[in-house]
């Protein structure tokens, strides 16, 4: 998953302004290299709750550009996040997570600890904990 967060900051990284008062001459370049990294890696592993991942990755990263290259990098880390979105949906679902971690269920039993089962792949529910996705349907088509 690193090629999606790397290719990101390869062609951001010219435009990276640093601040020529800092103590560390790089230290810009890797906090928009660090903020790629996590933003990927939460794309690949937690998926189901990471709604806006462009929009939060942009709003972590913005301030280390000038003005005039805002809507460059927004559509920079549009375009990958969305090739990263597309190549872990074509990922094969045999149980396990990008990174080899065994998927589970969102859901939580009612002792309140984490539901051990294995998740359906469209909604990363397991058939115990269907209705909970049905709910969430309902929930945003009220909220829009």
């Amino acid at each position: 998953m690193y090629r999606f967060s790397r290719a990101i900051y390869r062609e951001l990284a010219d435009d990276i302004v640093e601040d020529p008062h800092s103590a560390t001459p790089h230290a810009h370049h890797e906090r928009v290299l660090r903020a790629c990294e996590a933003a990927v890696e939460r794309l690949a592993t937690d998926r189901h709750y990471f709604a806006h991942p462009a929009r939060t990755l942009f709003q972590d990263i913005r301030a280390y550009f000038p003005m005039g290259a805002q809507r460059r990098v927004l559509c920079v880390i549009e375009r990958y996040l969305e090739f990263a979105d597309e190549f872990l949906r074509r990922q094969p679902q045999n149980g396990f997570d990008a990174y080899g971690n065994p998927l589970q269920c969102r859901a939580s039993t009612r002792r309140g600890t984490p539901c051990q089962r294995m998740p359906l792949p469209h909604n990363g529910y397991c058939p115990s904990h269907q209705h909970l996705a049905e709910t969430e349907e309902i929930e945003a088509a009220l909220a829009a």
